[in-house]
């Protein structure tokens, strides 16, 4: 069953636990005149996740469904939403509408430049590019710049049934997990390149309040602070 938390004005996490490997999957909605979802996720979560959805706004409203690179728990569900809400259309990279979703997807995607931004009415989206971090040549981050929340994918992951919003060090969860996926068939599921400190320090810029993460609590406090720790950890222990 699907958790559902507030955990910034008009900003929805909704919680799928994966109790085998004990890791939250988290999907975020965004209420405004054209309603966002960030990550459509996996194919087997779908019918827990639209009724998520559907305690918020109804499911056939919504009007864009974001998420950072192609996987299958970014968008698996993508085609079921796209049936469903008649008006919606992928919301991701350039290149991965070019490489990926455009083949994937009923409808075609609306594939983003870095520092593009889109208006959902009240609010604005800025979208930057991230490749291969968290993973992915065609990965990208979400920053929602009205409210300063950052839709961040796979960075910060942690386990555990762990709470919505922490202020909390997240950092310090992150790097243990990744410590212990070392030995795990999740080895290195970020990769350390030479262009990584550089995008944590252009996301670190940013006026982000509310760090949203997809595995594990979402984060505030200092969150610029937190991405440029996260990038000292992943090149601690991977680079």
């Amino acid at each position: 069953m699907a958790k559902i938390d507030e955990i910034a004005p008009d900003v929805y996490r909704i919680s799928i636990t994966y109790k085998e490997i004990g890791l939250q999957f988290n999907h975020f909605l965004v209420k405004d005149d054209e309603p966002l979802l960030f990550h459509s996720g996996l194919n087997s979560m779908f019918d827990g996740l639209r009724e998520g959805v559907s305690k918020i706004i109804k499911p056939e409203s919504l009007r864009w469904v974001g998420f950072s690179h192609f996987e299958s728990d970014e968008c698996g569900s993508l085609n079921r939403w796209l049936e469903i809400a008649p008006r919606a259309e992928a919301l991701c990279s350039e290149l991965g509408a070019i490489v990926s979703v455009n083949d994937f997807a009923k409808r075609p995607a609306k594939g983003m430049k870095d520092g593009e931004t889109l208006k959902t009415g009240s609010r604005t989206f800025r979208f930057c590019s991230t490749a291969h971090l968290p993973h992915g040549w065609d990965a990208g981050v979400l920053f929602e710049e009205t409210g300063g929340t950052l839709f961040c994918s796979d960075l910060f992951t942690h386990f555990g049934e762990v709470e919505p919003l922490t202020e909390s060090d997240v950092v310090g969860r992150a790097a243990d997990s990744l410590r212990n996926m070392q030995s795990s068939p999740f080895a290195y599921y970020i990769p350390y390149t030479p262009q990584m400190n550089g995008i944590f320090g252009k996301l670190a810029a940013l006026d982000t309040k509310t760090l949203a993460i997809m595995h594990g609590s979402s984060f505030t406090g200092d969150c610029g602070k937190a991405l440029l720790d996260l990038s000292s950890v992943i090149e601690e222990i991977l680079g």
